[in-house]
């Protein structure tokens, strides 16, 4: 099975695991986001989070894929995206290269006041904004990397997160890149 580390396997330095930001762009039909995600089922790839929303071209659509593996399967994952029929072009983003976004919208305890006052200055530091407030519950919005996502729902767990959406990575090359 392609993809998929099993107990006992090994991995060379070239192997190791890492997250990877693949972007596809997509013919704008029904169907393709199955194919696409079956693809991934079929061959046992793992899909981190995917987004996909209209471009500049309203018969384009840009996936954005995150994904662990190593990168001989990447590189499997990437030739055979490209051979799907509806599948324009599919590249794999250098993170040091692209900007990438999240948002995710908590809602969490807030019974106290002093509870609402500490998440709020959370919130600040993160930049993140507060949506609603009541008695008993806040919700923020904060958007950032994933990494930067995990922090502040780290650091906001011990209130009592009692919802959580997130959204999903979406990823453009920096400066003159296409």
């Amino acid at each position: 099975m392609a993809g998929v580390l099993k107990t006992g396997d090994t991995l060379s330095q070239n192997d190791a695991v890492s997250w990877h930001l693949v972007a596809a762009l997509v013919e704008n039909k029904p169907g393709v986001l199955f194919r696409v995600t079956n693809l991934f089922r079929a061959r046992s790839f793992n899909i981190e989070s995917i987004t996909v929303g209209s471009t500049e071209q309203v018969d384009l659509s840009r996936m954005t894929i995150t994904t662990k593996t190593d990168e001989k399967t990447l590189d499997q994952l990437v030739k055979q995206l490209r051979k799907l029929i509806d599948v324009v072009e599919v590249r794999v983003l250098e993170t040091s290269k692209s900007v990438y976004r999240e948002l995710a919208l908590i809602k969490m305890k807030a019974e106290k006041p002093t509870a609402r006052m500490e998440i709020t200055t959370y919130a600040s530091i993160f930049r993140a904004n507060i949506l609603d407030i009541d008695k008993d519950t806040i919700m923020v919005e904060i958007t950032g990397t994933p990494d930067k996502i995990d922090a502040f729902k780290n650091l906001v767990n011990s209130f009592g997160i009692i919802q959580l959406a997130r959204t999903g990575v979406s990823a453009l090359p920096r400066g003159e890149n296409v």
